[in-house]
């Protein structure tokens, strides 16, 4: 892929979210930000808010619209759960029905490292939360995108990609023992290798579609990890608190929210798509056996993975957005 190699942004590791909305002006814009009443979804959406976006939070929780109303003014929510077909549909039918277009839609919420759970379709939580729920929105949601003439769609992965492909052969872990690391890792390709499809399916309607590693920040998502797996990471202090180190990839949340802020806001990418990115940057191809753990690798990349990826989320989720439409 030609356009994936770093464009020399300006930013690195230390920038925080507010760093790369400088000079961004969002006014008039409407943004849908999944995850983003807790942690790095949050930090995002109140950014963008802050840049004159008009952000809509869908949450499964009051809780969760409570903590998004608290924090982001003038924040629109509504309820929506990923692992549910039918409140995905309810959600993106009625956001369509107010009219209006779609300038951003980031997909932020996720799931990690989780015991072996299933939807009610048996589909895997990590594939059905982090990659299925999003590609149903997404494909719900592309009138709205569409008529934006310009919008963007921003996949938050994470350099997990890097610990599994896709086995398209049993991709939900019906005969395979089930690994949670393995699970992540594939539902981290999956975000990838969806933003390379879709911006195959956007760009001649103005939709790009980007995938990107936040950084490693300890927060929510680590809930189902136990603390001698935490520990094992080398990512907090003895006294419990993380450890903030941008230059190991050790990031805090206005760190680890600036590269979902800079692909869903930077003038960069204006004519670029269907990238993976890191450290508010287009990250680089890197190979397997690389001694660190930067960039993407060149499988999580591949058209023609991204592809059979495509077809298969459409067999599993009867959605679709044909090339051409």
């Amino acid at each position: 892929m030609t356009q994936q190699h770093p464009l020399n942004s300006g930013f690195d590791a230390y920038s925080t979210a507010m760093d790369v909305i400088a000079g961004v002006n969002l006014s008039g814009k409407v943004a849908i930000v999944t995850g983003g009443h807790s942690n790095l979804g949050l930090e995002a959406a109140r950014v963008l808010a802050g840049a004159g976006a008009h952000v809509i939070v869908p949450t499964r929780s009051e809780a969760g619209a409570v903590q998004a109303k608290e924090t982001i003014p003038g924040v629109e929510t509504a309820t929506m759960d990923l692992m549910d077909p039918a409140s995905i549909d309810a959600f993106a039918e009625d956001f369509l029905s107010t009219g209006r277009s779609l300038d951003i839609l980031l997909n932020s919420a996720g799931i990690m490292a989780t015991p072996l759970a299933r939807d009610a379709s048996g589909n895997e939580s990590q594939l059905s939360t982090n990659h299925l729920g999003h590609f149903r929105l997404t494909s719900r949601l592309w009138p709205a995108l569409v008529a934006a003439k310009g919008a963007r769609v921003v996949s938050v992965s994470s350099r997990g990609h890097q610990i599994a492909g896709i086995d398209f052969d049993d991709v939900n872990f019906d005969r395979r023992d089930y690994d949670k690391w393995v699970a992540y890792g594939q539902s981290k390709t999956a975000n990838v290798l969806f933003a390379i499809a879709l911006d195959e399916r956007g760009a001649q309607h103005g939709v790009r579609a980007y995938s990107l590693h936040p950084g490693s920040v300890l927060g929510p998502l680590a809930r189902h990890l136990t603390d001698e797996e935490i520990d094992s990471f080398g990512a907090r202090h003895a006294s419990g608190e993380a450890i903030v180190a941008p230059d190991r990839d050790m990031k805090s949340t206005d760190q680890g929210a600036s590269t979902l802020v800079w692909c869903a806001s930077s003038p960069l990418l204006r004519d670029i798509g269907g990238v993976y990115c890191e450290n508010s940057d287009v990250a680089r191809v890197m190979p397997e056996d690389a001694p660190e753990r930067f960039g993407v690798f060149a499988r999580a990349i591949d058209p023609e993975i991204a592809e059979r990826l495509w077809a298969l989320s459409v067999d599993m989720t009867g959605v679709d957005i044909p090339k051409g439409e």
